[in-house]
């Protein structure tokens, strides 16, 4: 699946480009977490060796593991979150099974460090974390919201949600959650033909991702679409136009455009850079050696720790780019892990009347995705 070397997220005590190799010995005796030396240059061929395989310092790969029930979960209560869309809010709909909200991830020879909303606002006062993407970003947006906000119920906050930047602000901490909603990253321009792909600009909103403390990118949910739900008319592939293209090829050079872009504009000193990693869809039972199921009616996760069809081909293509880049980002390898819970969909409980195997219901799965998030960030 291309090179794997970003799904190994780097946990460390500070997370610090520039004491990684200060503190291999003080790891080293530590079995938390997995750390992750990957640096492009940190070779003599130009650091292509580290990309190949997995560089485990403390044994622990926080992406690799197993779903257990867990009665302190969840963390909220989606009636007192205010930031929740009802698409999402399974509940409230109707959904008459609880036992989604008690599943918390382990991985095999580690724990993840339980989420503190406070202490999150406390590090992080006066900062602004942006995630920009679809609408799996805002899924994990929402829900990182209403985490910190069951943590500090009482604070007083700003809820602003327009089209394409929304917020959410915890005001007496001065930290600032953007949403910067972009389905493809890359640019969709309207031209004498109709709305163009543009698989190699990146303008449209690539300003307000600048100066960012936290960015968390996520895309590839609507490369797939066609039809009326195809959100482009043309495709441009440098001087040419073409009506459809290969999608993942069309998302390998939009991505490719996007690391580039990582590369001139973001500072990585300054900036944690992520990407949110491939979110899964469970319409096809066949996936899961259920042939005539969809996510409708699963009450379980999967056990174990694998995925009977294995990780989806867009999963490679991120790895594949996220390897080719000189900046250091950090890949949220949270395919696996979503694909083993095929009951945290709303399915036909989010307000529609469909079947949403695409999205996930909150409170639920993007709350370990944030769990993930905070580990990253605050340890």
């Amino acid at each position: 699946m291309g090179f794997n070397f970003i799904s190994l997220l780097l946990f460390l005590p500070l997370l610090s480009v520039a004491i990684l190799s200060g503190l291999e010995q003080a790891l080293a005796s530590d079995n938390t977490f997995l750390v992750n030396t990957n640096h492009r240059n940190s070779t003599a061929d130009g650091g292509m060796s580290s990309l190949r395989g997995k560089k485990q310092r403390s044994g622990c790969n926080l992406f690799q593991g197993r779903w257990v029930f867990d009665a302190s979960y969840p963390f909220y209560d989606s009636s007192s979150c205010p930031f929740i869309d009802g698409e999402f809010d399974c509940l409230k709909f109707g959904r008459p099974d609880k036992q989604f909200l008690k599943y918390s991830w382990q991985p095999e020879s580690c724990t993840i460090p339980r989420f503190d909303g406070a202490a999150f606002l406390r590090r992080w006062r006066g900062k602004r974390v942006m995630f920009v993407g679809d609408s799996l970003s805002l899924n994990m947006w929402e829900s990182f919201g209403c985490m910190i906000h069951a943590s500090v119920p009482k604070a007083k906050t700003t809820f602003v949600k327009r089209t394409p930047l929304s917020t959410i602000t915890f005001q007496e901490y001065g930290v600032t959650l953007h949403l910067y909603r972009t389905p493809y990253i890359v640019d969709i321009s309207k031209e004498k033909v109709g709305r163009v792909l543009n698989l190699g600009a990146i303008e449209g909103g690539a300003d307000a991702w600048k100066n960012m403390d936290v960015l968390v990118f996520n895309s590839w949910h609507w490369w797939t679409h066609k039809g009326q739900s195809q959100g482009w008319d043309y495709i441009r592939v440098g001087s040419s136009l073409v009506r459809d293209m290969n999608r993942l090829d069309a998302f390998y050079k939009g991505l490719t455009t996007w690391g580039r872009w990582v590369d001139q504009n973001v500072d990585t000193t300054r900036t944690k850079v992520f990407f949110q990693g491939i979110s899964p869809t469970h319409y096809e039972g066949r996936e899961w050696n259920e042939p005539r199921k969809s996510c409708n009616g699963q009450m379980q996760p999967l056990d174990g720790s694998n995925y009977p069809s294995g990780q989806p081909p867009s999963a490679g293509v991120v790895s594949k780019v996220l390897s080719s880049m000189k900046n250091r980002v950090f890949l949220l390898d949270i395919t696996t892990l979503s694909q083993l819970r095929k009951d945290a969909h709303p399915s036909t409980y989010g307000g529609d009347g469909g079947n949403d195997c695409s999205h996930w219901c909150l409170p639920g799965l993007p709350d370990t995705w944030n769990q993930l998030l905070y580990a990253a960030l605050s340890m």
